[in-house]
Formats: C-alpha cells, sequence, structure tokens
C-alpha cells in the first residue's frame, strides 16, 4: 500500500480511536455555560473522521460504486453524531425521556451504523492493497477494536456492535492476503472483548453504569 494511502488511513484510525473517546477524555476540561467543553470540541469528530476516510479514498482511487457506500455511510455518521451530541448535551442539563430517545437510541444507531458502512467503503478500496505496518499496524487495529468494543458498550448497542463485528471478522478471514487481515484483527478482538464481558458482568451494562467513568 502506497506510504501516503498508508498515512490518511492512519489519521483515520487515530480520528476514531481519540474522537470517539473524546467525551472521557476531554471531562477534564469542565464546562463553559451550560454546555461542556468536549461538547464544543466534539463539533470536529465528523471532519476529522469523514475526511480522513474520504482522503484515503481518493489515494486508493476507489470506483464510483464505493464512493456512493461511502456517501451513504458519511449521511449516517453525520446525522447519527450531530443527534447524538445535541441531545447528549441537553441531556447533561436536563435529562429526560425524549434527550435520552435521541441520544441512546437513534443517534448511537444511525452513528454505529454509518460508521460500519464507511469501514465496508474502505475495505472494498484497500481489498487488493498489500499489508504493511507489521505489528504497529496490528497494535492500532486492535486499538479501533477495543474503540468499537467500548462505544458499543458506553452506546448501549451490544448486538449491534456484535453483529458488526462478526461480519467484518469473516469478511477479514476471506481477505487474508491483503488487508483483511487488519479487519481481524479489529474485529476479532472486539469479539473477544464481548465474549468476556458478557461473561464476567453477565450482561452487558455500561461502564458508566459500573460508576467506571
Amino acid at each position: 500500500m502506497e506510504a501516503s494511502t498508508r498515512r490518511r488511513l492512519l489519521g483515520f484510525a487515530l480520528a476514531v480511536i481519540v474522537g470517539h473517546h473524546d467525551g472521557v477524555l476531554l471531562a477534564p476540561l469542565g464546562e463553559v455555560g451550560p454546555t461542556r467543553w468536549a461538547d464544543w470540541i466534539d463539533l470536529a469528530l465528523p471532519l476529522a473522521v469523514l475526511g480522513f476516510a474520504g482522503a484515503t479514498l481518493l489515494s486508493a482511487d476507489a470506483r464510483r460504486p464505493t464512493w456512493i457506500v461511502f456517501a451513504l455511510g458519511a449521511l449516517l455518521y453525520a446525522q447519527g453524531h450531530g443527534i447524538h451530541l445535541a441531545a447528549n448535551s441537553v441531556s447533561n442539563v436536563d435529562p429526560g425521556e425524549t434527550a435520552y430517545l435521541w441520544d441512546e437510541v437513534v443517534g448511537h444507531y444511525l452513528w454505529y451504523a454509518g460508521f460500519a458502512v464507511i469501514v465496508a467503503a474502505l475495505a472494498v478500496a484497500l481489498a487488493d492493497r498489500k499489508a504493511r505496518g507489521g505489528v504497529a499496524a496490528h497494535l492500532l487495529a486492535a486499538a479501533v477494536g477495543f474503540t468499537h468494543f467500548t462505544n458499543s458498550i458506553e452506546g448501549q448497542t451490544p448486538w449491534l456492535g456484535i453483529g458488526t463485528a462478526l461480519v467484518f471478522s469473516v469478511w477479514g478471514l476471506l481477505t487474508l492476503d491483503g488487508m483483511g487481515r487488519y479487519l481481524v484483527t479489529t474485529y476479532g478482538l472486539s469479539l473477544v472483548l464481548f465474549a468476556g464481558y458478557r461473561i464476567w458482568q453477565g450482561g452487558f451494562p455500561e461502564f458508566s453504569e459500573l460508576g467506571w467513568i
């Protein structure tokens, strides 16, 4: 895989790993008026994730059908994230059933479904590329898998997360000669984490419910 494509894919992975945890990572910044600094910084997340994903597809000379798939995923991702961000910010000040519905249900399902479609577009575009990066690349892929797991648990979408991980793990096994090996690392790890967490906790309670964050 060309160096420029690898750099853009690296940017995408880092945007996901950091950005999808920004609510926890940026919590110490505190509040600004009735909102939190983390909310304002989170506005940049779709720009970073979709920007790097699109740049990767451009570098990989993705075909038109792949771009159409990416566009669909990008719309779902941006809409879901926006709904989540707005409803979550409101819920921090005035929690209620309506805010919960849009944040934890509608927002999260659209957001994470959109992300899965984006990953699918990247997997198709990079299918014939030879894997490069060695152990470091697998560690980065594992961090994305960990992010998939934590988002699914705290976002109350464990079964969507498990289903997505199963699909991409099988996809990766069928394309092990290329970039598929990173899909196996990413989503295979998340399946192990889902299984271990289920056995340990007897279900999929949110980390915040357990008082961990």
